[in-house]
């Protein structure tokens, strides 16, 4: 008879080793699911961490201490800026409405921006001041305070700078680029058809026009004219009036207090400390939402940015 044992040993083989491949499938499938759960979690952790420190936490027991309110008007004016009309009124009025709010600081650090936006925000800062008397309205000044940014600040009732600050640059500007020289050199025709003689204004891609340059002097004088009834509204008799004060030259903090384009030295703090007499500050500044730090962060400003220069810029004025 033939011995049926080696056979079977086959078989036995046969059988431990699919088991343990079997094992060893379920194994990494565990350890897989394990390091999905794993990456999984991080990922839910980092995305709350970076939640947590893009939304403003600020709670509303704070509020209730008597405080110096501080609203930040940084960076260039414009309408879809960080600093625009929209965002400075919602801060002004909120703090005006807080009724622990002992005076309110503006601090400023601009270059200047849009006529308009400034302008808005002066009217408001002048309609909040007459509605409430009693709460005291001061800008700081930091780095620079100029053009579009004096603009705002001389709707406050004192404006309060460092001796280094540069203050100033009352005027206006327009610019742009002209093109057409280049064009001449690569071979490239302008096809500009408009309906409306003016349509075309101040294109860039089209020979200098005179009519039209004379027409946006006029409009740029109008303007300044607009802005230096603002700073003699604002400023009164504490302005010392010179030649030179509304040409578009900026000054030293320590200048500007001397023409009196401003009222003394004096940082946040100090303001709050020594003239408000309510030493805790807090800031009533609206921030960028979520949705625009990330888009800035991904380029998504700065594409704007461009078309909207190419297409705009010839026609747009800037108190800068």
């Amino acid at each position: 008879m033939d011995n049926p044992q080696p056979q079977n040993n086959a078989s036995d083989w046969e059988r431990r080793t699919l088991e343990k491949l079997v094992f060893s499938a379920l194994q990494e499938q565990k350890a897989s699911r394990r390091w999905g759960i794993f990456f999984k979690v991080l990922g839910f952790i980092y995305l709350t961490l970076v939640l947590a420190a893009l939304v403003d936490w600020g709670t509303e027991t704070s509020h209730q201490e008597r405080h110096t309110a501080l609203i930040e008007l940084t960076g260039t004016i414009e309408h879809r800026g960080a600093a625009n009309a929209e965002k400075m009124l919602e801060a002004l009025q909120a703090a005006f409405k807080e009724k622990n709010v002992a005076g309110v600081i503006v601090r400023i650090n601009s270059p200047g921006g849009s006529p308009v936006q400034a302008g808005i925000i002066n009217d408001e800062m002048r309609r909040l001041r007459a509605a409430n008397p009693k709460t005291p309205l001061y800008v700081v000044v930091e780095d620079i305070c100029a053009s579009g940014g004096y603009y705002v600040a001389v709707a406050a009732d004192k404006i309060y700078v460092n001796k280094a600050s540069i203050v100033g640059s009352i005027g206006v500007l327009m610019n742009g680029f002209g093109f057409t020289g280049t064009m001449d050199k690569l071979g490239v025709d302008r096809r500009l058809l408009t309906a409306g003689s003016n349509k075309g204004f101040l294109d860039p891609f089209s020979p200098p026009n005179a009519d039209q340059n004379a027409f946006a002097q006029t409009m740029l004088d109008e303007i300044h004219k607009q802005f230096i009834d603002v700073v003699k509204t604002g400023r009164g008799e504490r302005l010392k009036e010179t030649p030179e004060m509304f040409s578009g030259l900026a000054w030293t903090g320590e200048q500007s207090v001397k023409l009196g384009l401003a009222d003394d030295f004096g940082s946040v703090d100090s303001v709050a400390r020594d003239v408000i007499k309510a030493e805790k500050v807090l800031d009533y500044t609206v921030k960028e939402n979520i949705a625009e730090r990330f888009a800035k962060r991904f380029g998504a400003s700065a594409v704007d940015g461009f078309w909207k220069g190419v297409f705009e810029s010839s026609a747009s004025f800037n108190l800068r």
